[in-house]
């Protein structure tokens, strides 16, 4: 085995996911075959190689508006709780298949509510698709509940949450368009999860700048930023050389609040013109809680072993840098602290000691 990691060696590391969209990570057979059973009829195509590449045609888009667009056609085919356990199986397995041995995946009950389903229903069968899913795999997955930006359901949401947090659910979260709908509109709900001694991240920092990134943070209270790559809105390199982080930056890099990024997605968003341009290479240098995730696999073409893959391609970087990512996003992610602490000592690290041992041609045994 190289000393350069290799995809197939990433593949077999084990692997920690904070940001990835249950509703944007199906496969495009079970896309077709759930659109037939519901009798969806607006899919572009029936052909399951044709479809995965018209929704990975994102880097076409444009911008996060129009890369959100794809997702009508998944979620009009998540109605039922049969699909609902359907895709969340399928994501547990497809997540542990590439190497992930704990993930944060997210999603919108709101969004899955015309099939007659209450919230709590919805909630819970995505949580039995879990559940099914992982079983006899190596993988754990805690479920974060996404409000809407646009609508006026957080608060609801958020109950929601605290509902079945004794269940699966890990976190609260608010996503969707941007503009026009910050994360105050939302205070009451983030107010109500405090109070419940629960888990907040927030997409900020995509689309839009600083103000939302610090509004997530300061005001609503955000642990993790999804994305928040736009961070290095405020940092800057002056005449001599020297990077200089401003107050917010510093903020965030003192506190360790991780930085949910997502390469892949944010160049087909426009967040980032390449992988190469993209801010986690100056993030990771500067030692931020960089995390690197998925996002949207089916939307991206993307797993997790790729996106890592692609950052060694990219940037150089090697087994210790792999493992530095994994443990940043283990230490970062929703799971009690026990359970952090094992998977990070009996998992992690033994599994990166393997492959860097294999690497070496040297033979690698716990002490």
């Amino acid at each position: 085995m190289s000393e350069t990691p290799t995809r197939e060696a990433v593949q077999q590391a084990p692997k920690v996911l904070l940001h990835d969209h249950l509703d944007g990570g199906l496969r495009p057979e079970t896309v077709i075959e759930l659109a037939d059973e519901t009798g969806y009829g607006e899919l572009p195509t029936k052909d399951p190689a044709v479809l995965a590449t018209w929704f990975s045609r994102a880097e076409g888009r444009g911008g996060l508006d129009l890369y959100l667009g794809a997702f009508q056609h998944t979620v009009a085919v998540m109605q039922t709780p049969g699909a609902l356990r359907r895709v969340a199986a399928e994501c547990a397995e497809d997540l542990a298949a590439d190497g992930v041995v704990y993930a944060e995946v997210r999603f919108a009950p709101e969004l899955h509510l015309e099939g007659g389903m209450s919230p709590d229903e919805v909630v819970s069968a995505v949580l039995e698709g879990m559940t099914a899913g992982c079983s006899g795999r190596n993988v754990r997955i805690g479920l974060l509940l996404t409000a809407m930006r646009h609508a006026a359901r957080s608060v609801e949401i958020a109950d929601l949450a605290l509902r079945h947090r004794d269940h699966g659910v890990v976190g609260f979260d608010i996503a969707g368009s941007v503009a026009g709908y910050p994360p105050t509109r939302h205070l009451d709900a983030f107010q109500r999860i405090a109070q419940g001694n629960f888990h907040i991240t927030i997409h900020a920092g995509e689309a839009f700048g600083l103000p939302s990134i610090w509004e997530a943070l300061q005001i609503c209270g955000a642990e993790r930023l999804g994305h928040g790559v736009r961070i290095v809105d405020d940092i800057t390199t002056g005449p001599d050389g020297q990077i200089r982080l401003g107050r917010l930056a510093a903020f965030v890099r003192d506190r360790r609040v991780a930085l949910e990024l997502c390469p892949t997605s944010n160049v087909h968003t426009g967040a980032a013109r390449s992988i190469a341009d993209h801010p986690v290479g100056l993030l990771k240098r500067l030692r931020f809680r960089v995390t690197v995730n998925t996002d949207n696999r089916l939307m991206s073409d993307i797993t997790l072993s790729r996106e890592l893959s692609g950052l060694v391609e990219t940037f150089g970087y090697g087994w210790d840098d792999l493992e530095w990512i994994t443990v940043n996003a283990m230490k970062s992610a929703f799971a009690p602290f026990d359970q952090r602490l094992r998977i990070i000592n009996e998992i992690i690290k033994p599994g990166f000691a393997a492959l860097k041992s294999a690497a070496l041609g040297t033979s690698w045994a716990p002490l």
